[in-house]
């Protein structure tokens, strides 16, 4: 495992710096961020990514289900004076539908790929984002070398052991237990694996769905990878992120806008889904 997973103000503060140099301003793009801008993350964790969305004014608030995770999240900030909302609960029973609270912007960050109920769970979020409200989701694609998430291993060798997540379910459990990982790990190595999400069975999540892209970001080198390993973000190239399941094996992180297809004008194009460049 890796000293950031154990040194949680460290995790808290690298999330902070990466949304503040990448997440700001890829959701500006879609987005004016007036002060005020009601934001919501699901699956906030120590709430991270919600700082600099804070320090510019906008009204944050993250739920997750750890109440460990928000407690700490709760600390972090108090800590700052700055002023935040955070809840434990789990999103599915997270009810907005009698006019509660819409949000302009919704970040899910490293969540999709956690999650099993994925249809049930896109159809949930709708209720919570705001007429022309965005959604910014990002996540690693799972051919990816890392895409097991098996960095949080305990044992070395295996937390930096890549694709190998990408073996038959039988011989990945095997090999997880002969290192040496404990039983909580390989049941959450194990879950990942059963709630893989690849780039094009996310697409058919949304469209299936009644979501929206309006852009997609592919990245060679995760943004988030300055702050963990001092390395340059890159973007996939265009080349390959045009080759269906190939180019999963090459992003290690995506990044989605999207829309609601009720919320969209007429005039606004139906998609815009190439990699910036």
């Amino acid at each position: 495992m890796q000293e950031r997973h154990l040194d949680r103000l460290r995790y808290f503060t690298e999330l902070a710096d990466t949304s503040r140099e990448f997440y700001i301003d890829y959701v500006r793009k879609y987005y004016t961020i007036n002060d005020g801008c009601n934001v919501l993350e699901v699956g906030c964790g120590e709430g991270g990514n919600l700082l600099p969305f804070a320090e510019i004014g906008c009204n944050v608030t993250g739920i997750d289900r750890s109440e460990q995770r928000i407690a700490e999240a709760k600390s972090f900030y108090e800590s700052m004076n700055i002023k935040a909302k955070f809840v434990s609960i789990d999103f599915f029973e997270l009810d907005n539908a009698n006019g509660g609270e819409k949000y302009d912007i919704v970040l899910v960050h490293d969540v999709i790929e956690h999650i099993r109920r994925k249809d049930e769970f896109l159809k949930h979020l709708q209720q919570f984002v705001a007429n022309s409200g965005i959604i910014f989701w990002r996540f690693p694609a799972w051919q990816m070398p890392f895409g097991g998430h098996q960095q949080i291993c305990r044992n070395k060798f295996c937390s930096k052991l890549p694709f190998f997540h990408l073996l038959p379910l039988s011989i990945y459990r095997r090999l997880l237990y002969s290192f040496g990982e404990q039983q909580s790990c390989v049941d959450e190595l194990i879950d990942i694996k059963m709630c893989r999400v690849s780039i094009e069975k996310f697409e058919r999540l949304l469209k299936s769905n009644n979501y929206i892209p309006v852009n997609r970001c592919l990245w060679l080198i995760n943004p988030h990878y300055k702050q963990k390993f001092n390395l340059k973000p890159r973007k996939l190239p265009a080349l390959i992120s045009h080759l269906r399941y190939i180019r999963n094996f090459f992003t290690t992180s995506c990044f989605y806008i999207t829309k609601l297809e009720n919320t969209l004008h007429p005039a606004n194009p139906e998609l815009s889904k190439e990699t910036e460049r």
